[in-house]
Formats: structure tokens, sequence, C-alpha cells
């Protein structure tokens, strides 16, 4: 019988530790403002949640699970609109239109200021004006101010 040659066991050396390092997903600093609203125009086949996440809008527990912070998000998007949902508005609370600070001659020939503006300035019925006439603007002067002008004037002369 063949003699089998005995072999030892290969001595092994222990292998270093290898730390396994668990892909974190990194944290984002949540878009905000113009950037925000042009990242949502480029994702418009995503989900909304998908938007919140490439947005930064997500947090990471101690689990590593990902949470959505949607309320964040759709916030950041009503403020990037400029949207005011407070509700701190001028007036009388009845609604109707903004001021635009634009009026146009009615086909009559006059010029009507509303009432947004004589509110703003506190005006009263009865206040009168001066009317200045420029090359090509239209000044009103409250008479009271306009007495105080031509006073001024007249005493520094």
């Amino acid at each position: 019988m063949p003699r089998q040659k005995k072999t030892e066991p290969k001595q092994t050396t222990p292998e270093p530790e290898q730390k396994t390092t668990e892909a974190k997903p990194t944290l984002v600093e949540p878009l905000a403002g113009k950037e925000l609203l042009q990242k949502v125009k480029e994702l418009e086949t995503f989900s909304k949640e998908d938007k919140a996440r490439m947005c930064g809008y997500y947090s990471v527990n101690k689990n590593g699970l990902e949470r959505i912070n949607m309320m964040q998000f759709l916030n950041a998007l009503i403020d990037a609109e400029g949207i005011d949902l407070d509700g701190h508005s001028e007036g009388n609370g009845r609604g109707g239109r903004s001021a635009s600070y634009r009026v146009v001659v009615q086909s009559n020939g006059n010029l009507l200021i509303g009432s947004a503006y004589t509110k703003q300035l506190g005006l009263q019925p009865g206040d009168e004006f001066v009317i200045i006439l420029g090359r090509k603007h239209i000044r009103l002067q409250q008479v009271e101010a306009a007495e105080e002008d031509a006073t001024e004037t007249a005493l520094a002369s």
C-alpha cells in the first residue's frame, strides 16, 4: 500500500476584522425658493414623495429608515410660490381686488382712484387736493400740505 502523506492543516493567519460600513444616505440641505420650484418642475413625472425626498425633505431615524417630511416640503413650496396662508389682509375682509397701483382713463376722460388707495392714506370724504401736472405725470398734493410748502417757500426767501 502506498503510503499517504500526512498533510498538516494549513496555518491560517487571522484576517483583520473588516469594518462593515452601511451605506448611510447623506442628508442634503433642503432646497428652498426658486431652486425648489425649479427642481420640482424638473421632477414632474415623479410622485410627490419622491419629489420631497429628492429636494432634501427627509430624515433618517436611528434604525436607518427614511422618513419623508411632507409637511415641510409642502410648506416650502407654498412659501416659494409667495402664497400667504396666514390671512394678513388689508381692508374690511370682504375680499375684492388688491391695489395694483395703476389706473386707466375712463371713456368719459376721468381718472378714478379706488378706495384701497384712499384708505391706505387715511383720506376722508371732503379732503382737498391740488393737481400738479408734469410732462408725463399727474401729482396730487393735499391742500394742507400744499399750503405748508407755500408758507415754507415764502419764509425761506
